[in-house]
């Protein structure tokens, strides 16, 4: 069965299409969903399957690649993540906004996704939708990017071709309008001093 696409508008999301969205990822579906930076692909974090699943639609070996959470504020880090006061005072200020930032796993993240890791990407886009969805379900939702095979455009934007590409993959499609084509600038925070992994569209500079 084809996924279900459904428009959300990017700065008043409807809470019923929000709540259609949840339902989805309580029910083990996969979502693609627009953030600040490009569109991504994600699932409840408690769903075993559901994880395995995006692993192998984006032909990702587990144990080398570290999976990032969609969480709705600070509030979800100590959870999943062990973070010092330096570290999170940076976060405090760069958050919401078009940043992961690779932390010390808690103890609580192997369990959860059966896997043994000792780090764990955290992202909170300053995007309504992903926020909304995610403070719905009530727990972070695991992400990946959404990549082209195009050699020039890296990152797919158009959440039409998105749906073309991956209907018979994933359970919904979330269109909010074109996605950007620069993604999050990815910090590792859980080595002294950070090291910028990827050059994104965020600054970090701005706020250490």
């Amino acid at each position: 069965m084809a996924a279900e696409f459904i428009k959300i508008h990017p700065e008043n999301p409807e809470l019923k299409k929000i709540l259609k969205v949840v339902e989805c990822l309580r029910d083990g579906g996969i979502i693609i969903y627009p953030t600040d930076t490009i569109y991504g692909m994600g699932c409840d974090i408690h769903n075993q399957r559901a994880v395995e699943r995006i692993c192998q639609i984006k032909k990702l070996d587990v144990k080398r690649n570290n999976l990032s959470f969609i969480c709705a504020d600070l509030s979800h880090i100590a959870t999943y993540a062990n973070v010092d006061t330096p570290t999170f005072k940076v976060m405090k200020k760069a958050l919401p906004g078009p940043f992961t930032f690779i932390l010390n796993a808690s103890a609580k993240v192997p369990k959860l996704l059966n896997m043994n890791k000792k780090k764990v990407g955290i992202r909170i886009p300053n995007h309504q939708v992903p926020r909304l969805v995610v403070q719905e379900l009530g727990n972070p939702i695991v992400t990946t990017s959404i990549k082209d095979d195009d050699e020039i455009i890296e990152y797919s934007t158009d959440p039409e071709l998105i749906y073309e590409k991956y209907k018979n993959k994933v359970e919904m499609v979330i269109d909010s309008g074109y996605g950007n084509n620069i993604p999050s600038t990815i910090v590792d925070f859980s080595i002294t001093p950070y090291e910028i992994l990827r050059e994104g569209l965020g600054d970090i500079s701005l706020y250490v």
